[in-house]
């Protein structure tokens, strides 16, 4: 049987592998099928594309946009863009841009408690055009401030900590826009990780194409009430192991492995939108949810 992993990191954003050890790995858990999704870049997906195509693997193009929703962060994955739409590099550029102005301000804030980081210590270090706390939180470890990642994020990086910055994000409307403007669909990553199901119909009702049900932080309660949730609203089910290399003990490229039929059904979708075919109503919505609004305590939200 055939398996995909359809959320992936590298260094191009705060992955730890480059994208020829990621094709590796995929090759190594027998993947038939990647995509790449890193944090608001599409800057690595023609070397990856390359290379899966040495290794006989079929690639989809795609990003991990950040985004909010009546002020809260979700993230939205973008499958299938045409990597040269001048709208969606433009709006991509941005975020790269406000990323790049963070992690400088982060580094102000933790230079005012007298930590003398220095912010080309942090840009040496994520050598991307998209980053994020992550790249601080090795810094830090590799200056000897902190001997974890786990222990910079609690010192320093979390919300309220010293260095903590919070991010500027574009709309989730805009987000929609902008990857079905680049020919994609639009699927919501992880939505336990938000914890608050009600936005999943409130995407449902703006356009969104799928719903990443599988995910490693999502307990086998949760899949069921996403997979059964995705079915109510007419959403594709998706899945990926949000792979980050070995940052932070980050779940590994394989932990989660989608069917192939799933990503034939994203295809499918993709097809009714360039087609400009109807889709099936999205029903329902945040006042008719009856199941927990939150997965188990367990589920943390992301760190970038």
């Amino acid at each position: 049987m055939m398996f995909a992993d359809l959320h992936l990191h590298t260094r191009y954003s705060d992955g730890t592998y480059t994208p020829a050890e990621l094709v590796a790995a995929a090759r190594s858990v027998g993947l038939s099928e990647i995509a790449l999704t890193d944090h608001d870049t599409l800057d690595g997906c023609d070397e990856v594309e390359v290379l899966t195509v040495n290794a006989g693997i079929r690639f989809i193009p795609g990003t991990e946009i950040t985004a909010e929703l009546d002020g809260r962060e979700l993230h939205i994955l973008g499958y299938f863009v045409n990597k040269q739409h001048p709208e969606l590099a433009r709006e991509l550029r941005l975020a790269q841009d406000i990323r790049q102005k963070r992690v400088r301000d982060m580094v102000a804030r933790l230079n005012a408690r007298e930590i003398p980081l220095s912010v080309d210590a942090v840009l040496e270090m994520a050598k991307c055009s998209a980053p994020g706390r992550p790249h601080v939180a090795r810094a830090l470890v590799a200056a000897g401030y902190c001997a974890s990642l786990d222990e910079a994020f609690e010192r320093f990086l979390k919300k309220d900590r010293p260095g903590w910055v919070p991010k500027r994000k574009m709309s989730a409307a805009r987000a929609l826009e902008l990857i079905h403007g680049a020919g994609g669909v639009a699927v919501m990553a992880h939505p336990g990780l938000n914890h608050d199901d009600r936005m999943v119909y409130r995407l449902g009702r703006m356009g969104l194409d799928g719903l990443e049900c599988h995910h490693p932080k999502h307990g086998p309660a949760a899949v069921v009430r996403y997979e059964e949730m995705a079915r109510e609203l007419g959403l594709v089910v998706t899945g990926g192991s949000d792979c980050h290399g070995t940052s932070k003990a980050r779940p590994t490229i394989g932990t989660v492995k989608l069917p192939m039929t799933r990503v034939d059904a994203l295809r499918e979708r993709l097809a009714q939108r360039r087609e400009g075919k109807p889709f099936a109503p999205v029903s329902g919505g945040p006042e008719t949810i009856t199941r927990p609004a939150t997965t188990t305590a367990a589920v943390s939200g992301p760190a970038s």
